[in-house]
């Protein structure tokens, strides 16, 4: 049961973030440059970026650790859904590949 509840968080990661990306990106081309100059407009949006960020490489390194220590490569799928998509999606997606173990 707690794999499909993480299943269903990766996915709406997945939906959430990406149709206000796409949004954006079909309003202002699809340019890297500008949305990352739109992260730091102001100090709620810079904070927030932080804040991901931070998050991010925490995860990140959680995923090392996982592939290093425990040869569980599947971890590595983590990192093209945080830095493809976001945290929403990698951190989900983190948990669901642990609670496989407890199956």
């Amino acid at each position: 049961m707690l794999r499909i509840i993480y299943a269903i968080v990766f996915l709406a990661g997945i939906y959430y973030p990406w149709r206000h990306f796409y949004a954006w990106f079909n309003e202002h081309g699809w340019d890297l440059g500008p949305m990352i100059d739109a992260w730091y407009v102001n100090e709620a949006t810079t904070g927030l970026t932080w804040d991901l960020t931070i998050a991010a490489i925490a995860l990140m390194i959680w995923v090392a650790v996982e592939v290093i220590q425990r040869r569980d490569f599947w971890f590595l799928l983590v990192v093209p859904a945080t830095f493809g998509i976001g945290v929403s999606a990698g951190l989900p997606l983190a948990l669901f590949l642990m609670a496989r173990r407890a199956a």
